[in-house]
């Protein structure tokens, strides 16, 4: 077994609505709990506001936890070496390519200005080269350097994103839904230099998206999210093959099938009932609302996320006893 670079340990994060009580707060994450060994990429999935961003801006410290605990190789972030230690050794890759680079910087200076605050360089060439590295490393030209971000198309302004994040060599990568905003014809590309970025770095990568079909192709291991709680988690082919949890069930009935036949004959399943986002709705089973295949005890008590078979987790009552094809 390799080290676990990130361990997350009942992690949560709450938001306040304005002029309400706390009591209805809004659970981004309420008690996440995984980890990412060396080289691993563990992608984190589920719907929009289901907390994924958040955790990813928690490990990355923009936002403080309301509890838990975040460890960096054995060590908790709270204390400040080991914090200060992280923010030098991690990165992250932004999900907008036209908001997350200063349209006033050239390349060269958006890929430098980590080499700059940590002061990795020698000398101004040294400083020259490592950025022209980069950006051969991300499948662009060292003439590249001298342009400014609005010079460049979306696909291209993730590459720089990259780069930049690459500048450390950081152990560490959150990748914030790295292709959503891009067309389609772009994403292939972008989800092929995250490859290989992990096979020539071998940093641990947590991919954030809510496209189960991307997040297959490329993570090791998925955690599903709903409602800011981890509903399921196993290795990538055993989630969406295998299926153990109705919301992932939901997901995975979901993604297209290029084959018409195939699409035919899959029972796509559709969920009932309305979203809840507050803390304290009064049901045991956050998916209570929506699952087609609640029973009483799903109201009133809370299922563990437990292990089933080995390495596959799920927080459902009735975890591996449903027939989704029904």
């Amino acid at each position: 077994m390799k080290e676990a670079i990130i361990e997350v340990r009942d992690l949560k994060k709450y938001f306040y609505r304005r002029h309400s009580p706390k009591s209805r707060a809004v659970a981004a994450a309420d008690g996440i709990s995984f980890s990412i060994a060396e080289g691993e990429t563990l992608g984190l999935v589920g719907e929009s506001g289901c907390g994924k961003t958040t955790v990813g801006r928690m490990l990355m410290q923009l936002y403080r936890p309301d509890g838990g605990d975040i460890l960096y190789r054995g060590r908790s972030i709270s204390d400040k070496e080991v914090g200060d230690e992280l923010r030098k050794r991690a990165a992250m890759v932004f999900q907008d390519p036209y908001s997350s680079l200063d349209p006033r910087m050239t390349v060269e200076d958006i890929i430098g200005e980590p080499l700059d605050i940590h002061r990795l360089y020698r000398s101004k060439d040294e400083r020259s080269d490592k950025i022209k590295g980069l950006l051969a490393t991300v499948g662009l030209n060292r003439e590249h350097a001298s342009r400014y971000p609005h010079e460049f198309s979306g696909g291209q302004r993730q590459r720089i994103g990259i780069a930049r994040a690459l500048a450390t060599s950081p152990e560490f990568i959150v990748c914030d839904e790295p292709t959503s905003a891009l067309d389609v014809s772009v994403r292939a590309q972008i989800i092929n230099t995250l490859i290989d970025l992990g096979n020539s770095h071998a940093p641990a990568l947590l991919f954030i998206s809510h496209d189960l079909s991307i997040v297959r192709h490329i993570s090791d291991r998925i955690a599903v999210m709903y409602l800011g709680r981890i509903v399921e988690i196993a290795e990538s082919s055993e989630v969406c093959d295998n299926p153990l949890h109705p919301y992932t069930a939901v997901l995975m009935s979901a993604i297209s099938i290029p084959d018409p036949k195939k699409a035919k004959e899959r029972r796509r399943i559709i969920p009932v009932g309305d979203v809840g986002t507050e803390v304290g709705g009064g049901y045991g089973c956050i998916f209570f609302e929506r699952c087609p295949y609640r029973r009483d005890i799903c109201r009133t008590q809370p299922p563990e996320l437990k292990e089933i078979s080995d390495g596959h987790r799920a927080a459902c009552h009735f975890a591996g006893g449903i027939d989704f094809k029904k």
